[in-house]
C-alpha cells in the first residue's frame, strides 16, 4: 500500500486506505465489539508495516479509550511524525453540561485539548466536526478551526456527516475570508449506500474537498457473511443482532449482495475486497476507512486495491446499485438536459474538465 493521494485541495498526502479505530477500547457505546490495547496493537503495527499513514479516531469512540490506546501505540512504535492523525468532536462528554457537546467554540476548544491529552501529542494532523448539530452557525465553526490552526493545535480541518449545503457554506466562507479551508468530508459510502452521489461528489470535486468514505462494506452486509432469514437477517455479526445496520436491509440490498458475490467469484477475490475497491475508485474519493477485528481481516482489507475491477463487472455493480433520487435530481440527467440545448450542438464540459461531458454530439 504505497500509493498516496493528496487529500482535497491540500498538500497532505494520505493512504488510499485509512485505519478506523472505532473498536480500539472496551468502554462506552462501542464496547460490545471493542479490542483491548493488547488486541489492537498487532492490527495497528500491521497497518504501519503495510505503509498506511492515515489513522481515524474520535473522542466519542469507546468513551475516549480509542484515543488513549492510540496514543500509547504511537509512542511505542515511535510513529507519531509519519502518521496523519485524525480525530473528531461533537458528541457530549457530560450530559449535565449543555456546552459539553455540539459544535460551538467552547466545546471545540475543550474537545481538542482533551483529545490531545489522551493521544499524548501536541497537535492533530486533521480535525473533523463529527456530526452537524443543527444549531451552531457554520461561521463559528470555521473561525474556530482557523484559530486552532494558527495556535498549532491542528494542521488541517474537515467535516463529517453534515448536509452538502453546510459543507459548501463552510468552504465558501473560508475561501471568502482567507480562513483555513475544509480539505475533506467524511461520509458513509458503499454499493448499498450511494446517497451522497446526489450532491456531495460534485460538491467535493468543485470545492476541493476529498471524500473520505466510511462503512465501505455496508456495515458488514457486503462481506457475504449475512443471509436472508425468517427474521430478515442471519449471520455471525452485529447486524444480525441488530447492532450494525444504518437502515433496514431491502430487496435492492440483497440484489446488490448477489451481484457482488458473482463478481467476487469471477475475480477470485472476497466480496469485501471488491466492495472496498469499488468505493475507493469512485470519483472524488480520497481515502476509504477500513476497520479490522484481527490482523487477518486487516490483511484482507489491505489487499483490496491490488487489482482492478474490469469495466463490464463495474458496470454490473453500478447498474444493480444505482441510486434513485427524487426531484429535482432527475432533471439533471443527459436526457432532460437535451431540452435545454440541442444535443446536436455538442456542448459540454471540456474533455479535461471536472465532470464527463453531459452529452456527446458523436453519439
Amino acid at each position: 500500500m504505497n500509493d498516496y493521494y493528496l487529500l482535497g485541495r491540500s498538500g497532505l498526502r494520505v493512504s488510499r486506505l485509512a485505519l478506523g479505530t472505532m473498536n480500539f477500547g472496551v468502554a462506552g457505546f462501542h464496547a460490545a465489539y471493542g479490542k483491548t490495547e493488547a488486541e489492537a496493537e498487532p492490527i495497528f503495527r500491521r497497518y504501519l508495516e503495510a505503509g498506511g499513514n492515515l489513522i481515524d479516531t474520535a473522542d466519542f469512540y469507546t468513551a475516549g479509550e480509542s484515543e488513549t490506546i492510540l496514543g500509547k501505540l504511537m509512542t511505542s512504535a515511535g510513529a507519531r511524525d509519519r502518521l496523519v492523525l485524525t480525530s473528531k468532536f461533537t458528541n457530549t462528554v457530560d450530559p449535565t453540561d449543555p456546552n459539553a457537546g455540539g459544535n460551538g467554540r467552547k466545546h471545540m476548544i475543550r474537545a481538542v485539548e482533551a483529545s490531545l491529552k489522551r493521544l499524548g501529542t501536541d497537535y492533530l494532523d486533521l480535525y473533523l466536526l463529527h456530526t452537524w448539530d443543527r444549531i451552531t452557525p457554520v461561521e463559528e465553526v470555521v473561525r474556530t478551526f482557523d484559530d486552532l490552526v494558527r495556535a498549532g493545535k491542528i494542521r488541517y480541518a474537515g467535516l463529517s456527516d453534515v448536509p452538502a449545503w453546510y459543507a459548501a457554506r463552510a468552504q465558501t466562507f473560508a475561501e471568502a475570508n482567507a480562513l483555513t479551508p475544509m480539505i475533506t468530508v467524511q461520509l458513509p459510502y458503499s454499493l448499498v449506500a450511494r446517497d451522497i452521489e446526489a450532491e456531495f461528489t460534485a460538491m467535493a470535486q468543485t470545492l476541493g474537498m476529498g471524500l473520505t468514505a466510511w462503512s465501505p462494506i455496508g456495515g458488514g452486509l457486503l462481506t457475504g457473511k449475512y443471509r436472508r432469514s425468517a427474521e430478515g437477517l442471519a449471520g455471525p455479526g452485529r447486524m444480525a443482532a441488530g447492532g450494525g445496520a444504518e437502515r433496514p436491509v431491502s430487496e435492492r440490498d440483497w440484489r446488490i449482495v448477489e451481484e457482488l458475490e458473482k463478481v467476487a467469484a469471477e475475480l477470485g477475490r472476497s466480496m469485501a475486497q471488491v466492495a472496498v475497491n469499488w468505493a475507493a475508485t469512485q470519483p472524488a474519493v480520497g481515502s476509504v476507512i477500513v476497520g479490522a477485528s484481527s490482523v487477518a481481516q486487516l490483511d484482507s482489507n489491505l489487499g483490496a486495491l491490488d487489482f482492478e475491477i474490469p469495466a463490464d463487472a463495474r458496470a454490473r455493480l453500478d447498474q444493480v446499485s444505482a441510486p434513485t433520487f427524487g426531484l429535482p435530481y432527475p432533471m439533471f440527467t443527459p436526457e432532460y438536459q437535451s431540452w435545454i440545448v440541442s444535443p446536436g450542438l455538442g456542448i459540454g464540459d471540456k474533455p479535461a474538465g471536472y465532470q464527463p461531458p453531459v452529452w456527446n454530439a458523436a453519439a
